[in-house]
């Protein structure tokens, strides 16, 4: 297990993009693409700045029922019905599909195209190659890149994007490994809901807790996030969020720390990852186990931070996840070293390990656990609500996302950039 400097886990990329006076930003017509209806509910505070600066937005997604599609509909914001059903297969009609999607964007006559995800941001660059067009791609984490073959095609295809816009310093560092300049890869966090995620009335932690049948004096420890199924370009046989990692570090924790509980809150993201899950379930015996429960979903996430002591991200590919959500709730947190995860903590806060190490995850699960015993753990718990608020704070992000596309808008993108505020 190793212990972040205060120097290496305060590097959250800040930036943002400046070219002296500003002058006049002009209405924008800018058409969001995404690759799902369901998912993405990050993108809503970007489009609520927007439309805050007088902006249009016109959601193009996937004919599908959900949650986004909900969310944007009821802000009144118009959502169209992509032709195209973002998988590249070989095959005529993933042409026919991209042919309409071009079409389909040329007659809404956008200023800018914005898109997050790896096959939203294939098929827009795709669908409008010559066109002239302003296009803002946020990347939502750095598991594309990890695939040899996608660094390979991302080397030429990043060059459509007018800014790619880093989800994480980590992110943004791959990028420029690809030979993106910096003035093009300036990294926002997609932040969390500080408002939201708050400490919750003290009597919410007992409450969980007998609901859980987790006595006051026991360790908690939570691991919250949806199951991923391995995937076949990265990670292959392995689920990218590390359950199976977790599950591996338990074992050997909780033999020597039988008064301690771990609580799993998440299902599977598609059937292939509940199919996964569900392995998991019968590969580590959960059913028959008393010291770990698996809620698969729950409406309300919130209250199971309150009733644990610390929170887990294993993650073997990671943006910035739980984390943000726990911390800001003033929960510690123990993250894997993947991707932009040790920028969310400090040593104040958490710990950081190897990601994929089980054994180091056992050891830093005792150094909370040692902590929590000595009435120490609380003292993190100030500290990591403090950092969330300071550094990801998603209506900050929020607005930096928004002045980053007004400006490679206008053609305002400098040759390099400058701080928005001290790091700390």
């Amino acid at each position: 297990m190793t212990a972040p400097s205060e120097a290496t886990t305060t590097t959250i990329e800040t930036e943002t993009v400046t070219a002296g006076e500003p002058g006049e930003t002009r209405r924008l017509r800018i058409a969001l693409v995404l690759k799902t209806s369901e998912g993405g509910l990050w993108t809503v505070p970007h489009v609520d700045e927007l439309r805050s600066r007088g902006h249009e937005v016109i959601a193009v997604l996937p004919p599908a029922e959900g949650r986004l599609r909900e969310a944007l509909t009821a802000r009144g914001v118009r959502v169209v019905d992509s032709p195209f059903g973002f998988r590249f297969w070989p095959t005529l009609r993933t042409l026919r599909g991209l042919l309409g999607l071009r079409r389909q964007l040329r007659d809404l006559r956008p200023d800018v195209i914005h898109y997050h995800l790896y096959a939203s941001a294939l098929a827009a660059r795709l669908a409008t190659a010559g066109m002239g067009l302003c296009r803002a791609h946020m990347v939502a984490g750095p598991l594309p890149l990890e695939s040899r073959l996608v660094r390979i095609a991302e080397r030429a295809l990043v060059r459509l994007d007018t800014v790619t816009i880093c989800g994480s310093d980590h992110t943004a560092k791959l990028y420029r490994r690809l030979g993106r300049p910096r003035s093009r890869t300036p990294a926002v966090p997609y932040g969390v809901d500080v408002e939201s995620f708050a400490p919750l009335p003290p009597g919410t932690r007992a409450a969980v807790r007998a609901d859980l049948g987790v006595d006051r004096d026991m360790f908690l420890a939570v691991m919250v996030a949806y199951v991923y199924a391995p995937k076949r370009l990265a990670h292959r046989a392995q689920g990218i969020k590390g359950h199976a990692v977790l599950l591996d570090a338990w074992r050997a924790f909780h033999a020597q720390n039988p008064r301690s509980r771990l609580l799993l809150v998440g299902s599977g993201f598609d059937p292939a990852a509940e199919r996964y899950r569900l392995e998991l379930v019968r590969r580590y015996g959960l059913d028959g186990d008393p010291a770990i429960s698996w809620l698969p979903s729950v409406p309300d996430v919130r209250p199971y931070y309150a009733a644990a002591d610390v929170s887990v991200s294993p993650s073997l590919s990671e943006n910035h996840g739980a984390a943000l959500e726990a911390s800001a709730m003033g929960v510690p947190c123990i993250v894997s070293d993947a991707g932009g995860l040790p920028e969310t903590i400090d040593v104040t806060t958490g710990w950081l390990v190897p990601a994929g190490d089980a054994e180091m995850l056992s050891i830093a699960l005792d150094a909370a656990h040692d902590e929590f015993r000595r009435g120490r753990l609380a003292a993190r718990r100030d500290r990591a609500r403090e950092r969330m608020v300071y550094h990801f704070d998603r209506r900050r992000a929020a607005t930096e996302v928004a002045d980053v596309i007004e400006r490679a808008a206008a053609g305002r993108l400098p040759t390099r950039l400058t701080r928005s505020r001290p790091r700390r």
